[in-house]
C-alpha cells in the first residue's frame, strides 16, 4: 500500500498553484476585475434607467443610497480585491489565494451585490448582513498574510480595509434607519484614497523608474522618503477632518495644503516622461486627481457642493486608478505586453472625461439630467472597452512569457 504521508506533500495543490477547474479561479485579479467590470456597467445602466425612466432600484434602501453603496463597495471593493490578492503575495513572499478558497470569496462578494439588489424581496437586514461578511473576509486574509510574512509596514493597508469594513456596516445601518449614510460614504472614500496615497507612493515611481531604465535615462523620480511619508500623514488628516466635519475650516485648511503636499510629490515622480506610454501615463493622471480631489473638499468648507467633491474622488481617484491598475495587472499577470492598446487608451480617455463632466452636475442645474446621461454613457462605453479588450486574458490561461 502506498504511503499516503509521504505522498500527500507531493499531490497537495498549494494556494496560487490550482491546476483543475477553471483558470478564472487561478488567481485573485482574475474573478474579482472581470465581476467588478461586468458590476459596474450593470449598476450604471440600472441607475440610468432609473433617472430617466424611474425604474425602481432597492427601495428599501432608496436608488441613491443603493448606487452610492454599489458603486464603492461593490465595484470599488471587488477591484481592491482583485488587486490586493495579487499584490499582498509579491509583498509577503507567500503563495497566493486560489482555487476552492477564492471561489468562497468571489462567492461572498457575489452573493453581497444580489442581496442588496433584491433586498426589498428578502429585508434589508438579510441583505445587510450577507453583504458584510467580504469585506471582513478580505480583511482576515490579508491581515493573516501581512502578519505570517512579517511585513509590518503593510499593516497600514490592513488599516484601510478595516476603514472599509466598519464603513460599510455602517451604512447599512444608517440606511435601515432611514438615515442619509453620508458619514459612512466619506469614510469609504477617504479610505480608498488614503489607499492609493499609500500604494501609489510604492508603484509610480518604481514603475516609471523602470520604464526610463529601458530607454537608458537616468532622470529618475525621487525615492521615497520622509516627505512622502509626511505627505501621507496630512492627507490621511485631511481626510479623517473631512469624514467628520466636511465642512470645517480647520478640513479646508488642511485640505488645502494637502493638495499642495501631493502635486509637489506628483511633481517628484516626473509622470510627463512617460507621456509616451498610455499604460503608464494614465497612473499618473490618475493621482493627478488626488491634489485636484483635495482641492475641491478645501473649497466644499465654502459652500461648493458635496456631492461634486464626491465624484471627483469617486471618479477621478478611485474609478481611473483602478481602471489603470485592473489593465496593467490583467497584461502584465498573462503574460502581456505592458502596453496600451487604442482600445485600452479609448477607455482611459472617455473615464478622464466622465471624471472632469459628473461633479458639474450639481453646478449647472439646468443641464443636470444630460450631464448624468452623459457620464453613465460614458462610464459604460469606458468599461465595456475595458471588458472587450481584458475579458478574455482573465478567462484563459496564461501565455508564456518569453
Amino acid at each position: 500500500m502506498q504511503n499516503t504521508s509521504a505522498a500527500e506533500p507531493a499531490t497537495r495543490i498549494p494556494r496560487g498553484m490550482w491546476t483543475s477547474g477553471s483558470v478564472l479561479f487561478s488567481y485573485g485579479f482574475r474573478p474579482f476585475f472581470l465581476g467588478a467590470a461586468v458590476w459596474s456597467i450593470l449598476c450604471i445602466g440600472l441607475w440610468a434607467a432609473f433617472l430617466s425612466l424611474g425604474r425602481a432600484i432597492a427601495l428599501d434602501y432608496g436608488p441613491t443610497n443603493w448606487h452610492a453603496h454599489e458603486m464603492l463597495f461593490g465595484f470599488a471593493s471587488a477591484v481592491l480585491a482583485g488587486f490586493l490578492l495579487t499584490a499582498v503575495p509579491n509583498w509577503t513572499g507567500r503563495l497566493p489565494v486560489s482555487g476552492r478558497p477564492l471561489v468562497v470569496l468571489f462567492g461572498l462578494w457575489t452573493f453581497g451585490r444580489a442581496a442588496v439588489l433584491v433586498s426589498d424581496t428578502i429585508g434589508v437586514l438579510s441583505a445587510a448582513v450577507i453583504d458584510s461578511l467580504f469585506l471582513p473576509a478580505m480583511l482576515i486574509i490579508c491581515a493573516r498574510e501581512v502578519i505570517a510574512g512579517r511585513k509590518w509596514k503593510d499593516l497600514k493597508v490592513i488599516g484601510g480595509l478595516a476603514a472599509l469594513s466598519a464603513a460599510n456596516i455602517c451604512f447599512h445601518i444608517l440606511a435601515i434607519e432611514g438615515v442619509r449614510p453620508e458619514l459612512p460614504i466619506r469614510l469609504a472614500l477617504g479610505a480608498y484614497v488614503a489607499l492609493i496615497t499609500i500604494v501609489g507612493g510604492r508603484i509610480l515611481p518604481s514603475f516609471t523608474r523602470n520604464w526610463l531604465n529601458q530607454f537608458g535615462r537616468t532622470d529618475f523620480p525621487v525615492p521615497y522618503n520622509h516627505f512622502d511619508a509626511t505627505v501621507i500623514i496630512v492627507g490621511v488628516v485631511a481626510l479623517a477632518c473631512w469624514t467628520i466635519a466636511p465642512t470645517s475650516v480647520a478640513t479646508g485648511g488642511l485640505s488645502a495644503l494637502a493638495a499642495v503636499l501631493n502635486l509637489i510629490r506628483l511633481y517628484r515622480w516626473r509622470g510627463w516622461t512617460t507621456r509616451r506610454e498610455p499604460i503608464l501615463s494614465v497612473l499618473h493622471v490618475a493621482y493627478l486627481f488626488i491634489p485636484l480631489g483635495f482641492g475641491t473638499i478645501a473649497f466644499g468648507s465654502i459652500g461648493l457642493d458635496q456631492t461634486s467633491i464626491l465624484h471627483t474622488l469617486a471618479i477621478g481617484v478611485v474609478a481611473l486608478m483602478m481602471l489603470a491598475v485592473m489593465t496593467r495587472a490583467t497584461r502584465g499577470h498573462t503574460g502581456r505586453k505592458l502596453k496600451a492598446s487604442a482600445l485600452t487608451t479609448a477607455s482611459y480617455v472617455v473615464l478622464a472625461i466622465v471624471a472632469v463632466v459628473r461633479p458639474a452636475a450639481e453646478l449647472v442645474p439646468a443641464y443636470t439630467y444630460e450631464i448624468l446621461m452623459i457620464a453613465a454613457l460614458g462610464w459604460i462605453v469606458a468599461f465595456g472597452l475595458f471588458l472587450a479588450e481584458h475579458a478574455p486574458f482573465l478567462c484563459r490561461t496564461t501565455k508564456s512569457l518569453r
